[in-house]
């Protein structure tokens, strides 16, 4: 860095320092929010992630799930969406 005759740093060294440590801290925010994103459960979309079930059978499993249908009609319509009439 700079020096000026007294000792000091010139004033293009406290600005380099001031972006540096801003973009230092934005990248440690950056990789805990992926981090955390990714613990929770938030799986990447795309070509990384997918989910085998077809959105009918989730819907259906959801729909158990709240109680809004018994275990018959759930069993029925499962083996309906699967093809095993």
């Amino acid at each position: 860095m700079m020096r000026h005759w007294d000792g000091s740093w010139a004033w293009g060294a406290w600005v380099t320092m001031g972006v540096l440590t801003l973009l230092f801290w934005g990248g440690v925010a950056w990789v805990v929010v992926v981090l955390l994103g990714h613990r929770d459960g938030m799986a990447p979309k795309g070509d990384d992630w997918h989910d085998t079930r077809s959105d009918p059978l989730l819907i259906l499993d959801e729909r158990f799930a709240r109680g809004e249908i018994d275990g018959d009609e759930y069993r029925q319509r499962r083996d309906t969406l699967a093809g095993k009439s």
